[in-house]
Formats: C-alpha cells, structure tokens, sequence
C-alpha cells in the first residue's frame, strides 16, 4: 500500500475556495500506475413503498419516529452491557459484584431513568426488541444473568402485567423487517 496524492485543481466547480483541495488517501501501484484507493461503505437500497395506503405510509412514518426515538438507547444498552461484563468478568468476589452492579443499576437510573419512563407503549416494545439486536440475549437473559433468576421472573411478571414480554426476540428477516430496514438506514445515515 503507497499514499497517493490527489489534487482537486480540476474540479473548481466542486470545491469553493475554503475547502481542501489536496487530500493524502492510500493507493495501489497497478501497470505502474498509481490509483487512489479509498474504502466505501455498503449502501443497503431498499424498493420504495410505490403501492402503500395512506394509512401505511402514516403507520411506517410513525415506526420510524419510534425507532428512530429509541435505537439510540438500544446501542448504549449494547455498549454499556459490554462494558459491565468486561468489568465483572474481572471482580472475583460475589459481593463486590452485586456492589458493582447496584452502583451501575443508579448510575443508568440517574442518567436514562426519567428519559426511558417517557417512552410510550410501543416504543418500549421497540425497544426491547433492539435491545436484543444490540446484544444477542433477550432482555429476559440479561436480567436473569445480571441479577439472578428470581429476579429476571419478578421483572418478567410486572412486564407480562403491563403487556410487555421480556423474552421477545429479534426476527430481522420475519416480524421485524421494518425495523432492521429503518435501523440499517438510520446506521447509513439516510434517516
């Protein structure tokens, strides 16, 4: 791999006088020629919503409003549980690890309590459901791994009680097709 310089002196129409007009990218000498290369992200296209109702485009409008509201929880739920695993892994004693998983569990509460008890009903199941997109586990099993069988059933029981399920899945390719396709724009910046 060589660095190869490009120069945008051709293109002024492109580039107003403020920004760069020279930039160092990587590059690969083929038949003696330098060609820049440069790495693109996929892009995921998706067929247009031609032949949907208005009472379609209204309801896919308000999913993407709920996605888009609680995908962000969604990936700090992921990245946080990374990060507490990573940690208990390493605590060697039982009791320091309850101490480090109160600490968390009022650390999160300070910071996303009043935030997450805002959230409608549907933005909740939402949630959930990205939750275990994020992690691999059901939010049952997080719980459940976290804090102890008991536990995980007394929150699976107040969850059922308010039409929640704890052990909703994932189904990208099923149920959820609408949401991954709302999640995969959003992580390629079209939403």
């Amino acid at each position: 791999m060589v660095l190869c310089f490009l120069s945008f002196g051709m293109l002024p129409n492109l580039f107003s006088q403020d920004t760069i007009k020279h930039m160092l990218v990587p590059g690969k000498i083929i038949d003696g020629d330098t060609i820049p290369y440069v790495d693109l992200k996929n892009v995921v296209v998706f067929p247009p919503l031609d032949n949907a109702t208005i009472t379609e485009l209204v309801s896919y409008g308000r999913l993407v409003y709920n996605v888009k509201k609680v995908y962000p929880y969604a990936k700090i739920a992921g990245q946080k549980l990374m990060e507490y695993k990573h940690v208990l892994d390493s605590i060697p004693t039982e009791r320091a690890r309850k101490k480090f998983i109160k600490a968390a569990e009022k650390d999160l509460e300070a910071h996303f309590g009043n935030e997450i008890k805002d959230l409608t009903f549907t933005q909740g199941k939402i949630l959930i459901k990205l939750i275990y997109r994020q992690t691999g586990n059901s939010t049952f099993d997080i719980v459940k791994e976290l804090r102890g069988s008991f536990n995980a059933f007394i929150y699976q029981t107040l969850a059922r009680i308010f039409g929640y399920d704890l052990h909703t899945l994932y189904d990208p390719e099923g149920n959820d097709k609408a949401i991954e396709h709302i999640v995969q724009l959003i992580e390629q910046g079209s939403l």
